[in-house]
């Protein structure tokens, strides 16, 4: 079942994770975020060790960092890639975050642009919830900012993403299968955001939508979903 997806930073890679083997998976792009051009590595990343039900993953600016939303423990795992955006070369940091206070079955995982905020999004709350982190990108410093976002256009949002500025925010909603969009007076600062009566249906393309992402400048969106992988 797949679950979440993204790209590097030129669009000639793509990474799925998937609930059912436990695994991210590493696929090539001979023209960038073409999907039609498309092929499999043959290149996978066990994170069954660490979780039996990833949900959700997002890499830093540079693809030396990976970070998995682990349902099954409800935490936030890192991970080193000493190539970047190489699956091959990847290994677990022993780092993670509990997020099981603020969320129970946490889906998604997503950062701002330096990586001094975090933000999860999952099932149980139904809610954002922000962090900072006083090392970027380093997971070992991260605190929950006691802010959080309801979405209450959906009982199930599944991912977050945001814009290149932070100015606006998407919520991948399973259980009516739309896209939310929101936005955000200050920055990547979520106690400032509001729901802009914009949404997207992808019902017509999968009924169980799981993760959601934008090519580099936003002029295209990627969704997957567990109905049809």
């Amino acid at each position: 079942q797949v679950e979440g997806v993204v790209f590097n930073n030129d669009g000639t890679k793509m990474y799925i994770v998937g609930a059912d083997g436990d695994e991210v998976n590493q696929y090539s792009l001979s023209t960038a975020f073409d999907l039609s051009t498309a092929s499999y590595d043959s290149v996978t990343f066990s994170v069954a060790s660490e979780d039996t039900n990833p949900r959700g993953l997002t890499f830093n600016n540079d693809g030396t960092k990976m970070y998995i939303a682990g349902r099954a423990n409800d935490r936030v795992f890192q991970y080193s890639l000493s190539t970047a955006f190489d699956l091959s070369t990847a290994s677990y940091d022993s780092v993670n975050l509990n997020v099981s206070s603020q969320q129970g079955d946490i889906y998604g995982v997503t950062f701002n642009n330096d990586g001094s905020k975090m933000y999860i999004v999952g099932t149980t709350a139904d809610n954002v919830h922000q962090y900072s982190l006083s090392t970027e990108f380093d997971l070992s410093t991260a605190s929950y900012d006691s802010v959080s976002f309801a979405i209450s256009e959906d009982t199930d949002p599944s991912e977050v993403v945001f814009n290149s500025d932070g100015t606006k925010m998407y919520v991948a909603g399973n259980t009516n299968n739309t896209v939310y969009q929101y936005s955000l007076s200050t920055a990547f600062d979520l106690s400032t955001a509001a729901y802009d009566s914009e949404s997207f249906s992808v019902a017509s393309q999968d009924t169980t939508f799981r993760g959601l992402v934008f090519n580099s400048n936003s002029t295209k969106m990627y969704i997957v979903g567990g109905s049809n992988d």
